[in-house]
C-alpha cells in the first residue's frame, strides 16, 4: 500500500509583507489577483494555496516558494 504523507503547511507571508515596506494584505492581494480575505486565510493557516497562487506570492516577494511555504511533516 502506498504511504500517505502527513503534514501541515506553514507560511511566512506576514513576515515577508512587513519586510517589504510593510505591505498591506490588500496590496499583496491586488498584486497576486485574490481578495484580501484570501490573504487573511492564508496567513492564518486556514487555506492552502494552489500552486499557481503560491508561485505568484513568491514572485511578488522575489523569493522561492520554499522561502514562504514550508511543509511541517508529522509522524
Amino acid at each position: 500500500m502506498p504511504s500517505k504523507e502527513q503534514g501541515t503547511l506553514t507560511n511566512q507571508i506576514r513576515r515577508f509583507r512587513f519586510e517589504h515596506d510593510e505591505m498591506t494584505q490588500q496590496m499583496l492581494a491586488s498584486q497576486v489577483g485574490v481578495t484580501r480575505q484570501t490573504i487573511i486565510a492564508l496567513e492564518s493557516g486556514k487555506y492552502a494555496p494552489s500552486l499557481l497562487l503560491a508561485l505568484r506570492i513568491a514572485r511578488a516577494f522575489d523569493v522561492r516558494v520554499e522561502d514562504i511555504f514550508q511543509l511541517v511533516e508529522e509522524p
